[in-house]
């Protein structure tokens, strides 16, 4: 089978808003459910496991009803990290799953994110066992000790821009944060980072610039645009 489970559980500091980012309007419609929605629609997704900020979680069951969300099966109450919170899904999830099924990992505040790029997440993760979504890095890059100035470059052909979903199988994934927590790594940035720090390979999958992450009002500006934009019909692919 393959879970989705959407992480909701940050609170939006940088934001700077009253109500965590994820459930911020946009034209009438909370930006948690865009991404929701995605994940519904996509026939290669059996389930949804929401983890949520705390205190949410009966408006999140709420609006699961309202939309309609029939794959959403658990709404988990968030940790106060996001390798926290990611472990307390896994726990959900193994309960009701086998530990080769596969976990696509996403960011509640990517309501971007295309059928396209959840299926090659899918495929790629079934293949090789991970598959984290990432698109090149087209900007030069500056290295900066004191985030003033530089003088030196990095190569930027040896990046990669990770984003969400990132897929595993449910029983590695779940190994590996229970070493993790035995030697102290409480607060890795992603999955991706955390299996790296841990001696894992991982592997990429598609992404997409326009796979955005919500975290500055710009972004809410960005993310508008995007749901208005069409491409032109003689733009080649």
């Amino acid at each position: 089978m393959n879970i989705a489970m959407i992480i909701a559980g940050g609170s939006g500091n940088r934001m700077h808003q009253d109500i965590p980012k994820q459930f911020l309007t946009v034209n009438e419609k909370p930006v948690i459910i865009y991404t929701l929605e995605v994940f519904q629609k996509h026939p290669a997704i059996d389930e949804i496991v929401v983890v949520c900020i705390e205190g949410w979680e009966k408006v999140l069951w709420a609006y699961v009803r309202q939309f309609n969300l029939t794959k959403v099966t658990a709404i988990v109450k968030g940790g106060d990290c996001g390798q926290n919170s990611i472990y307390r899904g896994l726990e959900e999830i193994e309960k009701e799953h086998a530990q080769e099924d596969i976990v696509l990992i996403h960011d509640a505040i990517r309501p971007m994110v295309s059928e396209e790029i959840i299926s090659d997440c899918i495929s790629k993760t079934a293949e090789y066992g991970s598959a984290i979504a990432c698109i090149p890095c087209a900007e030069a890059m500056l290295v900066s000790e004191n985030q003033e100035n530089s003088n030196r470059i990095f190569d930027r052909n040896h990046l990669k821009r990770t984003q969400t979903p990132q897929g595993f199988r449910i029983g590695k994934l779940l190994e590996v944060h229970k070493k993790a927590l035995e030697q102290g790594i409480t607060n890795s940035t992603a999955s991706c980072t955390l299996m790296v720090e841990m001696g894992q390979e991982v592997h990429f999958s598609k992404g997409s610039e326009k796979n955005i992450k919500l975290t500055t009002v710009e972004d809410i500006d960005i993310f508008k645009a995007l749901l208005l934009a069409k491409r032109a019909e003689w733009l080649k692919e």
